[in-house]
Parts: structure tokens; C-alpha cells; sequence
């Protein structure tokens, strides 16, 4: 006897393990809904979800911005959050929040320091090669050229 788990449960245990925005546990139920299902029957359910306090953009936003913010820059950041179909709007409060705005430059120099252990380069090919480093995780340029020059945050 084969048991199979109803849309809802399958949803909870998805928000069980963490936070979802709508859009990506849209995308994981997506493969459980079955063609004979009335129309909008996932919408309806994530909607639940969302009244009961279940689901929450605000709440997933806060969570990712977190748990990426000592790893990654603001724009890389605010491009992970669209892909996972959070607006500018909804992501500006827990960026503003986490004093993420305010502290790139002092984040990236942290970074750049465990990587590369404070040390200038002093060679322009390895001065290139961490300015990659640093760009390729979001960080402004602006912030990446201070800190390959070796200027640390005040």
C-alpha cells in the first residue's frame, strides 16, 4: 500500500526543514499537483499558508540575508532575492535591518582578510585575482578597489 502525502503536508514539511519565499515552494509542489486538480488548487493552498502564518516573504527575506551576508555583497544578495521572487521593496527592510548597508565595505575587507590573510598584492595579475574574488560574491567595486589597494574599513 503505497502513502502519499497530501499537497499541504507536503508543503509544511518543506517549511519545516526552512523558510521558502512563495515563488520556490511554488516551484517544489509544482511537480505534485495532478492535471485532473482544479485549477489554482497550489495558489489557494499557498494562500493558506500565508494567512495562517505558515508562509511569510518577510520572514524568508530576513532568514536569507543572514544567513549570506558574512559570505556575499549587497548586490549579490539583492540578485539571490529576485531569483527566489523577492521585490526590492520586501528586500530593503531586513538589508537595512542586519546593518547590511552600512557595513560592505568593513564585510567585504573581513572576507577578503580570512581569504587572502590581510596581505597587499603587491603583483597587479594577484591584485586582479582577488578583485575577482570579491566582485564575483557582489560586492560594489568602489569597496573591492579600497580593498585590494589594502584600505581597511574606519
Amino acid at each position: 500500500m503505497a502513502f502519499t502525502l497530501s499537497l499541504r503536508a507536503r508543503a509544511l514539511r518543506f517549511l519545516a526543514l526552512r523558510e521558502h519565499s512563495r515563488l520556490e515552494l511554488s516551484r517544489k509542489l509544482r511537480r505534485y499537483v495532478a492535471e485532473a486538480e482544479t485549477p489554482g488548487v497550489l495558489d489557494r493552498l499557498l494562500d493558506d499558508l500565508e494567512r495562517d502564518g505558515w508562509l511569510s516573504e518577510q520572514r524568508f527575506a530576513e532568514q536569507w540575508v543572514a544567513s549570506r551576508s558574512n559570505r556575499f555583497g549587497d548586490a549579490r544578495i539583492r540578485q539571490e532575492l529576485r531569483a527566489r521572487g523577492i521585490d526590492a521593496e520586501k528586500a530593503a527592510p531586513p538589508l537595512k535591518a542586519n546593518g547590511l548597508e552600512n557595513s560592505e565595505h568593513a564585510r567585504a575587507f573581513e572576507l577578503w582578510r580570512r581569504r587572502y590573510g590581510g596581505e597587499t598584492a603587491v603583483d597587479l595579475n594577484e591584485r586582479a585575482r582577488q578583485a575577482r574574488f570579491l566582485m564575483q560574491r557582489g560586492f560594489s567595486g568602489e569597496v573591492v578597489s579600497r580593498i585590494v589597494r589594502g584600505q581597511a574599513p574606519r
